[in-house]
């Protein structure tokens, strides 16, 4: 491969041989730390309390998730009592979650899709869009992004992101620090993977991918342009997780990413509503009579 970076087409064909591969190891070897199969199947909740606050009660809800994986997540909010629907666009990643959800004797539906392009059918059908930990990053066109989940979404329905805030992104090694990523621009960089951040200690064949850093300010933008009102935006500098596998655990529990006498944020929430019918707004004005109090 030449020094010319690689087109969108050829970044996301880079992208989907990397998660094509991962979905085939992650949750298949004894010391991965985030994939834990057997227990889910046992009855464990994988969801982080983040998200479960911010998309609240989804007992009844029809709720999709993007870039869903091999669906242990998607198949928790299940469990929680949403109808669910998971997207992703590795083919390796929808099979392991059908038969997944087939193992753990719940429905759910999984389409092979890019979340830059989803499908029309998938249009206004939705109460939330959910999104979780190393989303955007892997997406060269946030507002692509962003529009499809508007167009999904029923109206007054919200988008849940919870997702790698850009500063903890740009952030290589602790001791010493080492920051060698752009805190935003969205300019697409190269990085060759060997592993995977589900177990640290193993080793894969190397593969190219594209990755894209956005700025907080670029990602509430682009919601704002795809028709999303934000309700809800979080910085977070103590988490439960640690994604990226580098990160002091304190006494208390939390990780968190020391920077000076301070912390830097590792997560940021956003939930953002898709505005309700333009007649329902207008009734709750009182500029549309109701029924109730209009003559016949």
């Amino acid at each position: 491969m030449t020094d010319t970076m690689p087109s969108d087409e050829d970044g996301l064909a880079l992208n989907r041989a990397l998660w094509d591969q991962r979905a085939r190891i992650h949750g298949s070897t004894p010391t991965d730390r985030f994939y834990d199969v057997d227990s889910f199947l046992a009855g464990r909740q994988t969801l982080y309390a983040i998200e479960r606050e911010l998309a609240g009660d989804v007992t009844g809800k029809d709720l999709l998730h993007l870039q869903c994986h091999f669906g242990m997540d998607t198949l928790n909010w299940a469990r929680l009592g949403a109808r669910v629907t998971g997207v992703d666009f590795s083919s390796a990643a929808i099979d392991r979650a059908r038969l997944l959800a087939e193992r753990a004797g719940l429905e759910a539906t999984f389409v092979e899709a890019d979340t830059q392009r989803l499908p029309a059918h998938l249009a206004g059908r939705f109460d939330l869009v959910v999104a979780t930990y190393g989303v955007l990053c892997w997406v060269a066109d946030v507002k692509a992004w962003m529009r499809g989940a508007a167009m999904v979404l029923k109206p007054g329905g919200s988008l849940v992101l919870v997702d790698m805030h850009p500063a903890f992104q740009t952030v290589a090694a602790l001791d010493p620090l080492v920051v060698d990523w752009p805190y935003g621009g969205g300019e697409p960089q190269r990085e060759t993977e060997t592993g995977t951040y589900a177990d640290p200690g193993l080793t894969t064949p190397a593969q190219e991918t594209v990755q894209y850093p956005y700025s907080i300010g670029e990602i509430v933008t682009a919601a704002a342009e795809a028709g999303l009102v934000t309700k809800h935006l979080g910085e977070h500098i103590a988490t439960e997780i640690d994604p990226r596998g580098f990160l002091r655990q304190g006494e208390d529990g939390p990780y968190r990413l020391p920077f000076g006498h301070s912390h830097l944020p590792i997560l940021y929430s956003l939930r953002a509503q898709s505005p309700a019918p333009a007649r329902s707004q207008a009734l709750r004005s009182g500029q549309i009579p109701s029924r109730s109090n209009s003559r016949s």
